[in-house]
């Protein structure tokens, strides 16, 4: 991809082909793909799907040692958009063969929440909304788009490369910025020559 440059000088830093605008109250976080994917353990579950993200630990740890969770686990940290319906945002359906019926398609194996095939007495059917409806466990957007910043302090000789999603504002990607520079905060961000914002960006 074709990097895009941050130059960082001193106390001054210029920013080339980015957007300069300032986060809204109430704006969602936004996570690339590759951020989504790190998150792949038992014990850190998150998966994309329809364009958002869900941390979906807690899930695991409330049904832990189920075999329903087996199809979840093995997804970790990928995107599972190809098992929902893009229009009605259930888990696809297709019809079984056997009853005629309309049944929830799992070709990887019937999963938690997903009802059996047929009825039965040991299946509770009072969780109320399934995890894929349930916006409790959402903590943000999967990008549509990313991008990598090449960040160059003049000064001190150092570069960064960091990737970051293309809906993020400036502030956003400061933030991103601060793990391997602790002092950005206190920066002066200017875009075309002129200031963003007059205020330190841990004011923002």
């Amino acid at each position: 991809r074709k990097l895009q440059d941050l130059l960082v000088v001193s106390s001054r830093v210029f920013f080339s082909s980015f957007s300069a605008k300032m986060p809204k109250f109430g704006r969602p976080s936004f996570y690339t793909p590759n951020e989504v994917a790190v998150h792949n353990t038992l014990k850190d579950l998150w998966v994309s799907y329809l364009g958002k993200v869900y941390d979906l630990t807690p899930l695991a740890e409330e049904h832990a040692g189920d075999v329903l969770l087996k199809p979840v686990i093995a997804e970790a940290g990928k995107d599972i958009s190809h098992w929902f319906n893009k229009k009605t945002k259930d888990i696809r359906t297709h019809i079984d063969p056997e009853t005629g019926c309309e049944k929830y398609y799992t070709p990887h194996g019937r999963f938690i929440h997903i009802p059996p095939p047929c009825p039965r007495t040991d299946w509770a059917n009072d969780f109320g909304r399934p995890w894929w409806k349930d916006e409790k466990y959402y903590i943000g957007e999967l990008s549509q788009k990313t991008r990598f910043i090449r960040i160059i302090n003049t000064l001190t000789s150092q570069e960064q490369t960091i990737e970051v999603c293309s809906e993020e504002y400036l502030s956003e990607i400061l933030e991103r910025y601060l793990k391997y520079n602790a002092h950005a905060g206190s920066y002066t961000w200017k875009y075309d020559g002129k200031s963003t914002c007059q205020k330190s960006w841990s004011d923002t």
